[in-house]
């Protein structure tokens, strides 16, 4: 009796470690499979987001790049992208596309704000203005976390669409705000001189 009740016991107890190896068995996979789906969601959405670039830029190609540092951190990686053709001069008449690659957390009351701050470098904008401005950008732009990528593209006389990590997340149809928010890195008042030069590098 004693022998049949440590068999009952050990088999009981290798009974329970199977169930839980394969608990985490089902689990591995259904993180795989949920990994596997965002994956699949994420290349679908920059597969969009390349086909409407393409659409509004055919052709488009690199005119420069750049990094954002402030007081020693590094904040972001810019990336302009035009047509051919693409002019300085010519600003609020062409189509073309700013990447943000982010180094750092940020969110998005921090950057909808300092963005109406950098746009009053260029032109006066009233509070009424400023504030729907603002809400206008909480609403198209999330928290952003180190590795996100955040696009902004320019549709001249018509507003700017947003994508983030390759998926849109909406668009603000106001061409003076698109005017005014890409200016913060393009516009000759921008705070970064430097790094407008490094976007402009491959413009005539």
């Amino acid at each position: 009796m004693r022998k049949s009740g440590k068999l009952k016991l050990h088999f009981k107890r290798h009974a329970g470690l199977a169930v839980c190896l394969a608990a985490l068995l089902m689990a591995g996979m259904a993180q795989a499979q949920v990994d596997q789906a965002r994956a699949e969601t994420a290349a679908a959405a920059s597969a969009d987001m390349r086909q409407q670039l393409q659409a509004l830029l055919p052709q488009s190609r690199l005119v420069g790049q750049g990094r954002l540092t402030y007081w020693g951190l590094q904040i972001y990686d810019a990336r302009l992208l035009a047509a051919p053709g693409f002019n300085t001069a010519l600003l609020a008449s062409q189509p073309f596309a700013l990447e943000l690659a982010y180094l750092r957390d940020f969110s998005n009351r921090d950057i909808a704000e300092r963005s109406i701050t950098e746009m009053r470098r260029a032109s006066s904008i009233s509070e009424v203005k400023a504030k729907a401005w603002v809400a206008d950008m909480l609403r198209v732009l999330p928290n952003v976390k180190k590795g996100d990528q955040l696009t902004g593209l320019h549709r001249p006389g018509v507003g700017a669409s947003f994508f983030v990590n390759g998926q849109a997340s909406g668009e603000i149809l106001d061409a003076e705000f698109a005017q005014l928010f890409f200016g913060i890195w393009l516009s000759p008042k921008t705070s970064e001189p430097q790094l407008r030069s490094a976007l402009l590098a491959g413009a005539p």
